[in-house]
């Protein structure tokens, strides 16, 4: 058994990717942990297959999904690696982890790894989805998932981080080939996120790191993110599409890769603008 890591994975109804996820770590023997939403597929039987410890608690958002997991799971590691369903790690990022020795990272809390994000069969490499580093790795019980954020989700580990830009992590939602499927979601997350910023509105959430274009990479989210708040409702989803599609080389995509840049850059943040306006001032919502 692996006492250097143990890994926690959220899933829902996650049969199609569960799998594979699974067979990408299963060689490092380490402790898995499995906090499922109600699935009512095959999902619960697959981490049976695979040994894992699984608890079930209902979904409200990522955020506090991952709280709950952190807080629920006896993990006897010294280190935690938070990965979800759709991801598989590379052959590369897995050797890293099998050689990786506690020992040389006593000054270290938490660790970044590199995302690759496919849609429908395509790898998007520009428009400013690659490289994207998420803290994936972090101390157990220093690691703590950020509450402030209502849609988003992310690991904070106070203290030094690295990052590792080699070996990576593979994100791909098959659910997603189904574009109702992709829409459906969206509009759930449009949901939370005008929630979210309405209550930023009112100074009833602030950022829970310190925004810092020169700092780690959340810190320079965080950064991004004070700025998109500043930005006038329904004009800044076009600057960000176009800041992405040019400026971030969007347009370089493949046909698939430029159809995402719309639907995530320019739809889904015009959605969101119309849901905040519907519930600062009462006007009617958008819809499709």
């Amino acid at each position: 058994m692996n006492i250097n890591f143990s890994f926690i994975i959220l899933t829902y109804n996650e049969e199609i990717h569960l799998p594979r996820l699974l067979d990408s770590i299963k060689g490092l023997q380490a402790p898995i942990y499995i906090l499922d939403s109600g699935s009512t597929d095959h999902t619960l039987k697959i981490a049976e297959q695979f040994k894992a410890e699984v608890k079930v608690n209902k979904f409200e958002n990522h955020p506090k999904q991952w709280d709950y997991a952190l807080k629920n799971f006896d993990i006897q590691t010294p280190w935690t690696i938070g990965l979800d369903a759709d991801q598989i790690i590379t052959p590369e990022l897995y050797k890293m982890l099998e050689e990786f020795d506690t020992e040389k990272h006593r000054e270290i809390n938490g660790i970044y790894f590199n995302r690759k994000n496919f849609f429908q069969g395509s790898w998007i490499r520009y428009g400013g989805y690659y490289p994207i580093y998420l803290l994936k790795m972090f101390r157990t019980g220093i690691g703590f998932s950020d509450l402030n954020e209502n849609m988003d989700h992310r690991f904070i580990a106070p203290g030094k981080t690295i990052t590792w830009k080699n070996g990576h992590i593979l994100e791909e939602n098959f659910k997603e080939n189904d574009l109702n499927f992709w829409f459906a979601k969206h509009e759930r997350y449009s949901d939370l996120i005008a929630q979210e910023e309405i209550e930023r509105m009112k100074k009833l959430r602030v950022q829970s790191l310190k925004p810092n274009l020169l700092g780690s990479p959340d810190e320079r989210k965080a950064w991004f993110k004070r700025l998109w708040w500043k930005l006038p409702l329904g004009i800044r989803p076009y600057l960000y599409y176009y800041f992405r599609m040019l400026f971030q080389l969007g347009i370089l995509d493949n046909k698939t890769g430029r159809h995402f840049h719309f639907l995530q850059a320019l739809w889904f943040r015009k959605l969101v603008d119309k849901k905040i306006k519907e519930l600062k001032y009462g006007v009617r919502s958008f819809t499709r």
